[in-house]
């Protein structure tokens, strides 16, 4: 299932798929930039956070390291300098 902006440009406004899973992934269409949740709402919602940091908005890390380890519970030491086959974006 997907739907989009009525009235809008073929290559602006957000459609919605509904996964096998029962999840729902909002993609813009401008960006091709896309977000999941578990409802049409919260994947619009992830979305807006993602649009928003594409954009060039949130806040900068300070202390790469200090976030990893009391935010996100990851030990800095045991992540690699080098990515492995990450895709181009993450690199």
């Amino acid at each position: 299932m997907a739907s989009a902006t009525r009235d809008a440009p073929d290559d602006e406004g957000v459609i919605f798929i509904r996964e096998d899973d029962g999840s729902v992934t909002a993609k813009d269409l401008q960006t091709g930039l896309a977000r999941g949740g578990d409802t049409r709402g919260e994947a619009l919602r992830y979305l807006s956070e993602v649009l928003e940091l594409h954009e060039g908005g949130g806040e900068p890390i300070d202390d790469p390291d200090a976030f990893l380890e009391e935010e996100l519970g990851i030990d800095p030491d045991e992540v690699p300098d080098e990515p492995k086959d990450l895709p181009e974006f993450m690199q």
